[in-house]
């Protein structure tokens, strides 16, 4: 991961302003409610990521650019919080770019890495996981 990458930077920022965990759960659960709504034919299998307790959806693609883009959403609260935390972190990137980033790493440094439950960090693996997959072949 690129040490000092503003999109990173301006993430820890934004949680680094926060109190504690609680908050900061508050607050990631606010992002994914800022989510744009994807369309009922969206919700499908094709879209589903597997591995995750909560259903999860990611539509990958790329822009004119070449860039990744993504969009998403989920059932849970939490989960369509990481959801945007993830979208933040990797789309509108080149998917080479994309690929070197540590979302682990990033939740560390943002204090919710550790308070994440092991079904939650194993949904988050899969979704970056999805992603990685993804960027390659979109």
């Amino acid at each position: 991961m690129q040490t000092g990458d503003p999109i990173i930077e301006s993430l820890v920022d934004e949680f680094d302003f926060l109190g504690d965990w609680e908050e900061r759960y508050r607050y990631l659960i606010d992002m994914g409610r800022a989510l744009e709504p994807l369309g009922p034919e969206e919700h499908s299998d094709t879209n589903k990521v597997q591995g995750c307790v909560s259903q999860v959806w990611l539509v990958l693609d790329k822009d004119d650019a070449g860039n990744l883009t993504i969009r998403g959403d989920s059932d849970a609260h939490i989960v369509k919080g990481l959801v945007a935390l993830l979208i933040r972190l990797y789309s509108g990137r080149p998917p080479a770019e994309a690929a070197a980033i540590d979302a682990r790493e990033v939740l560390a440094r943002i204090g919710l890495g550790e308070h994440l439950s092991p079904q939650r960090s194993n949904g988050l693996a899969s979704m970056v996981a999805r992603i990685r997959a993804s960027a390659g072949a979109v």
